[in-house]
């Protein structure tokens, strides 16, 4: 599926902006040295060819972006294959299975595109995405991804700090948190008719969490735009937080005064809480945090990593919560 923009859309894509080589392909020879790249058997070689419906990373539309400087934004870690990183992933919304997102989303269509802001801020609005590319300049930002199931990647994303749109909006000084609201379309999205959560999806973050320089609006990976697996045409990144607290295809962002009901915490509020830290020490009900398996790295049968808190960034935004239980705001 070609996802570069269809004739009469509109397109914030300049050829100025196209970057002939991603940055994380530029640490190939890096990562040979360190004798990890392509390590062990990738998970995209033993997926059922039936079950994953495979997009090509050239497919996807390259967006120009420069090295963050946000501090901790550039792991050194191997990064995890385009392949698996878009083969292997959760969007219920496509349904439930790791693979369903890849075999469903091509349905999805990303132009054209809006995100209404509003809430308790002085200037709600209502931007395109062509608005929104154009918001700030974009970076890339090479980030450890954090399952709340136990597993892991590493993946170069692109965007810019969430911070930058929400000071476009000037928020209130009674907003207290930011609401984000995913797309929730039966005819393109399957898994919306399922009862496993409340439609449409729901995520929240505190706002200094989300003022925070490492909270990422996400356009892009791999140096071109997100695949709709991923949560096209953009997305949240929080990565001291399970994956689950990142937000996809938004389509609605609201600041609000009371902490909002998300979606995994209204079904299952002993599983998933609302603040949803990457946390070691404390276990899910049904399985301990205190280790992961990277995606790609070994197969089924590598050997687990040990979990780092906060998921590694531990220096950066520990103070956030400083005072708190972890242990209760889980």
């Amino acid at each position: 599926m070609l996802l570069l923009p269809q004739p009469g859309e509109s397109t914030a894509i300049h050829p100025s902006e196209i970057t002939p080589e991603p940055l994380y392909l530029r640490r190939r020879s890096w990562l040979r040295k360190a004798g990890t790249a392509g390590a062990g058997l990738a998970l995209a070689q033993w997926l059922p060819a039936a079950q994953a419906r495979q997009i090509a990373q050239e497919d996807l539309a390259p967006l120009k972006r420069e090295p963050s400087k946000v501090d901790a934004a550039m792991t050194m870690e191997p990064i995890t294959r385009f392949e698996d990183a878009t083969g292997y992933n959760n969007f219920y919304e496509f349904g439930s299975g790791k693979t369903d997102p890849a075999e469903h989303a091509h349905r999805l269509r990303t132009r054209p595109w809006t995100v209404e802001l509003g809430g308790l801020v002085h200037k709600p609005q209502t931007l395109d995405i062509d608005a929104l590319l154009r918001l700030a300049p974009m970076q890339e930002r090479i980030y450890r991804l954090r399952c709340v199931e136990g597993w892991s990647m590493v993946i170069p994303w692109v965007g810019y700090s969430l911070s930058a749109l929400l000071a476009r909006v000037q928020p209130m000084g009674s907003a207290r948190y930011v609401q984000f609201e995913t797309l929730a379309d039966k005819a393109s999205m399957p898994g919306v008719r399922s009862a496993i959560l409340q439609w449409p999806y729901v995520e929240g973050l505190r706002l200094d969490e989300a003022m925070h320089p490492l909270t990422l609006l996400a356009f892009g990976m791999y140096g071109r735009v997100l695949a709709p697996q991923n949560g096209a045409p953009l997305r949240v990144v929080v990565p001291w937080k399970y994956g689950f607290k990142s937000a996809k295809s938004i389509v609605r962002i609201r600041l609000v005064e009371q902490q909002p009901a998300t979606a995994w915490n209204v079904a299952a509020p002993q599983e998933y809480g609302f603040y949803s830290n990457v946390n070691p020490e404390v276990a899910h009900p049904r399985w301990s945090q205190a280790t992961e398996r990277r995606i790609g790295e070994g197969g089924l049968f590598a050997k687990r990593r040990t979990t780092l808190p906060f998921n590694g960034y531990a220096n950066q935004v520990a103070g956030l919560y400083a005072g708190m239980d972890l242990k209760k705001y889980y």
